[in-house]
């Protein structure tokens, strides 16, 4: 017989995840004939000295509960299934841990991003254990970050979720100390005390304000009442968001030239028929509240027409904040101030792993391991998701 020829089938197969045990021996060795003592060569470095994971398991399960959202009990459960018995509290110190080690790193992603002339910020809830009490307390993750591929900015875009126990504006202040710039948001009042001449830590911030939440107050009302005047909005802000989607992704300036010829007229007939409107119709009606916010904000929502880097709303920042209500969802709470915290952290370096196109697990095994052998402190930017390489 005479080949002539073949098939080919593929079929797709799932090996589950294997767990390990690495056993490192290290003799002691002595001279029979001098008195120099024991020789033993050092221990490898760990990140918990003595404590059972490796970097990688660690990693593991960061990725498991931050990125894949994942609680940890359900990580325990599935850990015994393969005969691991570890109870989701020895998970959570590992956690605690691993945050521990990696706030310089967050610390040093957050200088990076106070030194750009522009960012967005945003907040969301962070249910936590309340001592004492037996039951949950609000607190809050603020979102600040950069986000310049809108307009093909160098710098890399990156996030760090910053926990505080209350949305107090005070809180938003604190975490911009040092940033001097224009700062994209929603309509929340608690901002307010940036622009203020008396702000600490710095000048008074140029605010862009959202006009995704300008269309969506309108759009609450359009899908209740199915309001003519709501829909005549919604059309004229679509007009603004089709130029955008137009020079998306030109320069600064090819999108301020854009927007002062194009878009700064409808901005303005926007402003009269939105002044027009709020004459005609009763300010404590539905409708008229939504009007009274985009009037509130109109200052704001005009910071796009002069600056090319400014985006017309904040979505990004609320892409990113995504993750954290699925975390949220799936975990209901964190145990403690620390604990939200710990998820502030490890929640930043994964999203900015993610928008940079770096695999978080990777990267955080890295850097783990790094930090476990010493890594200078002098050299944290080497640890920056922008900067991993994975080495063959």
């Amino acid at each position: 017989m005479q080949r002539i020829g073949e098939d080919r089938t593929e079929r797709l197969d799932i090996i589950p995840a294997q767990l390990r045990v690495i056993l490192t021996v290290r003799p002691k060795y002595a001279c029979r004939a001098c008195a120099e003592g024991v020789t033993q060569a050092p221990a490898p470095a760990h990140l918990i000295e003595g404590g059972l994971p490796t970097e990688g398991a660690i990693a593991h399960v960061l990725v498991s509960k931050f990125s894949d959202h994942l609680p940890l009990y359900r990580q325990s459960q599935i850990l015994a299934r393969s005969g691991i018995d570890l109870h989701r509290s020895t998970l959570a110190d590992w956690v605690g841990t691993a945050a521990f080690h990696l706030g310089p790193v967050v610390d040093r992603l957050a200088e990076h991003l106070k030194g750009s002339g522009k960012l967005f910020m945003d907040e969301t809830t962070a249910p936590v254990l309340d001592p004492g009490r037996g039951r949950t307390k609000t607190g809050y993750l603020w979102a600040l970050a950069r986000d310049d591929r809108g307009w093909g900015g160098d710098d890399p875009p990156g996030v760090v979720f910053t926990y505080a126990p209350g949305r107090a504006g005070q809180n938003a202040e604190q975490i911009l100390q040092g940033f001097d710039g224009i700062l994209q948001l929603d309509g929340y009042t608690g901002y307010n005390r940036l622009t203020r001449p008396s702000r600490k830590g710095g000048a008074p911030v140029t605010v862009a304000h959202c006009w995704a939440h300008a269309r969506r107050k309108l759009k609450e009302v359009f899908d209740r009442d199915g309001s003519e005047i709501a829909a005549e909005g919604l059309r004229r802000i679509a007009e603004l968001y089709r130029i955008e989607g137009e020079i998306r992704g030109m320069g600064p300036g090819q999108r301020l030239s854009a927007r002062q010829a194009r878009t700064a007229p409808l901005v303005a007939e926007f402003g009269e028929w939105l002044q027009s409107q709020r004459r005609r119709i009763s300010s404590k009606s539905r409708l008229g509240e939504k009007l009274a916010y985009i009037h509130r904000q109109w200052d704001g929502l005009q910071t796009f027409l002069h600056d090319g880097r400014v985006e017309i709303d904040s979505n990004a920042v609320e892409n990113l904040i995504r993750p954290i209500a699925l975390t949220r969802k799936n975990a209901l709470f964190a145990g403690h101030d620390e604990g939200g915290r710990a998820w502030g952290r490890i929640a930043s370096l994964i999203a900015t792993a993610k928008i940079n196109g770096v695999e978080p697990f990777a990267y955080l095994k890295a850097t783990l391991e790094a930090i476990a052998a010493g890594h200078p402190a002098n050299r944290l930017d080497k640890l920056l998701p922008w900067n991993f390489q994975l080495s063959s």
